[in-house]
């Protein structure tokens, strides 16, 4: 394995990033990834029923759990971007992935500004923001793409091949 390859399966800190094999980033990225995609359905919902009063305060609350969930994704995927060697197709992927994730965050965040003064109404989320929102997820499993052909191409932060292996070897099986 080459010294740029290695490097990039290691944490820049097992404390903070995760350990070897196993890092921190794609558990934590669960959290606005559900929060955000569940706030869509709740938008959309709250055009399909009668008072749609707490599936949009629903959404509020999903939304702004996503926007502190991804400021946590963010760190631990900044510690992983760290272990990428600068200038390699990796790290431009890195910069991407980061680039569109930090841009749907701030699509979020606005988008919690702009439904606080609707907040209680009993009517069914705007145009505006439900728009706003469909974008944003758009966006996110463009860089949530990303995000895998980081992890399942190059490798980035995932065990070396040698490691992968021991757990396809059959117990006591002959020559092994």
């Amino acid at each position: 394995m080459s010294g740029e390859l290695h490097s990039a399966k290691q944490p820049v800190s097992a404390v903070l990033a995760g350990p070897y094999g196993h890092p921190f980033h794609p558990i934590v990225v669960t959290v606005p990834i559900g929060a955000w995609v569940s706030s869509l359905v709740f938008d959309v919902a709250s055009h399909l029923v009668g008072d749609p009063s707490v599936l949009t305060a629903g959404s509020v609350w999903l939304i702004a759990i996503g926007v502190i969930g991804a400021v946590v994704a963010a760190m631990f995927g900044l510690l992983d971007l760290f272990a990428i060697p600068p200038g390699t197709r990796a790290f431009r992927i890195g910069l991407i992935h980061m680039s569109l994730n930090l841009g749907v965050t701030v699509a979020y965040a606005v988008n919690f500004v702009w439904r606080r003064g609707d907040y209680g109404r009993a009517e069914a989320v705007a145009a505006g923001p439900l728009t706003l929102s469909v974008v944003s997820v758009c966006l996110l499993g463009a860089a949530g793409y990303l995000g895998g052909k980081l992890a399942f191409r190059y490798g980035v932060r995932v065990a070396a091949e040698t490691i992968q292996a021991e757990g396809f070897t059959v117990a006591g099986a002959p020559g092994r």
